[in-house]
């Protein structure tokens, strides 16, 4: 018979492990973002709604006190923020290239990104 203790520790060594592939997925994602110099062909929302669902996961995995969800999570996380800084430094913004160029902050292009494309502003 199979000690609970040890499936459950086998599983959650093998989350960890798919959870560094699925950071890795993201890091990738963000080299291949430096190398081209353009972030154009990336989504901005499905960043942000994979962020958020790490977010959730980390704060269950507190929650529950499961230190293989957490471990897991916060690595993509980490990864995910990653990546959203290097679309936000490589993103086609509409005055690039031009006299007295200033990105917007942060913050408005996360707001701008949430918003559906027939309202927001491009920036």
């Amino acid at each position: 018979m199979i000690d609970l203790t040890v499936l459950k520790e086998t599983f959650g060594i093998l989350l960890i492990l798919t959870g560094c592939f699925d950071a890795l997925k993201y890091s990738l994602q963000a080299w291949k973002i430096q190398k081209v110099q353009s972030a154009r062909a990336q989504s901005r929302k499905f960043v942000l709604m994979a962020i958020g669902n790490d977010l959730i996961k980390t704060v269950y995995s507190v929650l529950i006190l499961d230190i293989f969800i957490f471990v897991s999570s916060v690595l993509a996380l980490v990864c995910m923020l990653h990546l959203w800084y290097v679309v936000y430094l490589f993103y086609p913004y509409k005055h690039r290239g031009l006299c007295h160029f200033k990105r917007p902050s942060i913050w408005k292009f996360t707001i701008n990104a949430m918003v559906p494309n027939r309202f927001r502003e491009r920036l």
